[in-house]
């Protein structure tokens, strides 16, 4: 999958976005948020300039487009900060939320791709973000081998 978004990247996104727009509820957007979350903290810490980087993305995504800004600012920010206060808190409410859409529909399989988009967003999709995108799957019961993780 991960090739297939490099060498297809305007038609995933497009994709994506007409995806998410099908899940567009709280539970989701809370999903997603934290999944840029526990991307932003792969390497172990939250910096001003990931949350800038993330915030970025989430202000341009066609992905999240569906939702309203601030909501997902701060469910990010909020996460975030849980990261910041400590990282096997902030990982273990990341998943807690994420966990919640566990075999709703797709949702779960989608919120993989999500997270991998923003992984590689900034063009490289480093291993510490493919092991946070692995975690994320084994929460939601999904193979990792099934997004080339």
């Amino acid at each position: 999958m991960l090739s297939w978004l490099k060498t297809n990247a305007a038609l995933a996104r497009e994709k994506l976005s007409t995806e998410v727009g099908k899940f567009k509820n709280k539970e989701f957007m809370e999903a997603v948020a934290n999944s840029c979350a526990m991307v932003a903290a792969a390497d172990g810490e939250v910096s001003s300039a990931e949350k800038m980087k993330m915030t970025g993305f989430i202000n341009n995504s066609p992905e999240l487009k569906v939702f309203n800004l601030t909501d997902v600012i701060k469910v990010f920010n909020d996460a975030c900060g849980k990261f910041e206060f400590d990282f096997q808190i902030g990982q273990a409410e990341a998943l807690k939320v994420i966990s919640k859409i566990k075999g709703k529909d797709g949702a779960g399989r989608l919120l993989v791709r999500v997270a991998c988009a923003i992984g590689a967003s900034d063009g490289n999709f480093d291993d510490k973000e493919k092991a946070v995108c692995r975690l994320i799957c084994l929460e939601l019961g999904l193979p990792p081998a099934d997004f080339e993780l």
